[in-house]
């Protein structure tokens, strides 16, 4: 009776996991794997459960990370904010983090500017390369 709530779970993880893009349940696929060998050779039901939840656990533990980092390895950023840092902007007005000032120009597009050095003051055309974003304001560095 348990093989068949076992296989159940599986299949439907495996199907919940060919439906979403990025690693959903597959973890839950390999606890109800080991469950349901568990039923096959007559481990009790409490022991069933038992191994579903840690084999899942472990698995989404120590292989999550990894797949992470080699699934959507190639994803090409297309958000605007994302593709800035990094680049080189030109400052169109003084960058003066006390006196709250400073603008640049990164690839055509105007942005509020502070400096990454809080005392530091930035003349106009200066070139500068953007190290992160706060709020709408880019954080840039000599």
């Amino acid at each position: 009776m348990y093989i068949y709530v076992w296989l159940a779970v599986f299949v439907l993880s495996l199907i919940v996991e060919a439906a979403t893009a990025g690693l959903a349940s597959i973890w839950f696929a390999g606890g109800a794997l080991v469950a349901m060998v568990l039923a096959i050779i007559g481990v009790g039901p409490v022991w069933q459960v038992a191994a579903f939840v840690v084999i899942s656990l472990l698995l989404l533990a120590f292989t999550r990370p990894l797949a992470r980092k080699y699934i959507n390895k190639r994803a090409e950023k297309t958000n605007v904010v994302d593709s800035i840092i990094g680049r080189t902007a030109v400052v169109t007005e003084e960058i003066n983090n006390i006196l709250a000032t400073g603008k640049v120009v990164v690839d055509g597009m105007p942005w509020t500017a502070r400096s990454a050095v809080t005392e530091e003051i930035i003349p106009v055309g200066t070139e500068v390369t953007v190290v992160s974003l706060t709020g709408v304001k880019c954080i840039v560095r000599r």
